[in-house]
């Protein structure tokens, strides 16, 4: 089967996770807990491999990073750096 996304990033959004996620104070465990309670189950482990970008993210983890961090699901996918 043919992968969706190659190449060496496997999201979009991993850099913007750890931005948001730093500025929020908040340790990678401390979202993984976070978001198990929105029933989103993603370990700390898997947290880190979002945030460098060596792991794909569905939607419903989309979704529930953007309510934890507390921002717009299309700020996620902004390239501005700030």
């Amino acid at each position: 089967m043919a992968r969706i996304i190659d190449g060496e990033k496997m999201n979009l959004v991993g850099e913007k996770v750890k931005k948001y996620r730093k500025m929020r104070k908040m340790s990678q465990q401390i979202l993984s807990a976070r978001l198990e309670l929105l029933g989103v189950y993603v370990c700390r482990g898997s947290i880190s491999r979002i945030e460098d970008c060596s792991r794909t993210v569905t939607d419903i983890e989309l979704y529930a990073l953007s309510k934890v961090l507390d921002v717009d699901v299309n700020e996620l996918f902004s390239l501005k750096t700030e």
